[in-house]
């Protein structure tokens, strides 16, 4: 199993580093402007200044007296990163928080799923980058606004999918639960809940996703820091290799984040058929 997961990893980076590849030798023909599209090599330089601190090491290890485990956490991107990741998990429980008990409940009582429903259907199609001008009008500039608007893009996903999954829990189980004489809270939390945990854990995976969307749109609005402020910050001062330095963080962070929800729900579904152990 071990074996068959690294190989299956070392597969997944023959398309990136062909691409790569490609994107270098292209630069490296002079065949773009490096003003609009600048080389693999200029990227990873801007990306390491990027990480690294702003001042020297000298300086640093002088002003903090020795204190040389400091440095390592100074860098403007890990900063930028922690802010973001920050205002995502906040966002995210948030939403989650009001989108699961909502879910459970109007997937489980017709007469709630009648009085929700349409208010529902009525504003998610609404972007989250469409409130951002009533969130800014709400709650000022900073975080509270960023956090709304990523409650907000996560709400939607995991609420649907968690309305679906109470909805669509398969008839055989329900009539199995019923004859050896389950009923009310046994029934939802023996046998309607864990059947409708595979949609949940769905939903919770689309709305990390749409919440690490939302931030980067949100920071570059109502915030002074984070990836999303940096990027525009970038792009103000045309600097294309520290935006591009900026979206693979993004995409590295948002790698690793589908990695552990991954992760998560194999464990949390070993007992589902399909999923080996």
């Amino acid at each position: 199993m071990r074996k068959r997961s690294w190989g299956e990893f070392a597969l997944g980076l023959v398309v990136p580093v062909v691409a790569i590849g490609l994107w270098q030798w292209v630069a490296s023909n002079g065949w773009v402007n490096a003003n609009i599209l600048p080389a693999p090599f200029d990227v990873a330089k801007r990306w390491l200044a990027y990480l690294m601190p702003l001042k020297s090491f000298a300086d640093f290890h002088a002003e903090t007296g020795g204190a040389w485990w400091k440095w390592a956490l100074s860098g403007e991107l890990l900063v930028d990163s922690a802010g973001s990741l920050y205002r995502v998990v906040v966002g995210f429980l948030v939403g989650t928080g009001l989108a699961l008990p909502l879910g459970l409940a109007m997937g489980a009582s017709r007469t709630v799923y009648s009085w929700f429903n349409p208010l529902v259907q009525l504003l998610r199609p609404i972007p989250p980058i469409a409130y951002i001008p009533l969130s800014i009008l709400w709650f000022g500039l900073g975080n509270a606004p960023a956090v709304f608007l990523i409650a907000i893009g996560a709400f939607f996903p995991v609420l649907m999918n968690t309305v679906a999954g109470v909805r669509q829990v398969d008839g055989i189980y329900l009539r199995a639960a019923r004859n050896l004489g389950a009923t009310g809270a046994t029934m939802f939390l023996r046998v309607i809940l864990p059947a409708a945990v595979p949609y949940i854990l769905t939903g919770v995976r689309v709305g990390i996703g749409t919440a690490f969307i939302v931030v980067i749109v949100a920071e570059m609005i109502a915030v002074n820091n984070g990836l999303g402020f940096r990027i525009l910050e970038a792009r103000e001062y045309f600097w294309s290799d520290k935006i591009i330095a900026g979206m693979i963080t993004i995409g590295l962070l948002g790698l690793a984040i589908d990695v552990g929800m991954t992760r998560l729900n194999n464990y949390l579904l070993r007992w589902h058929r399909g999923l080996e152990h």
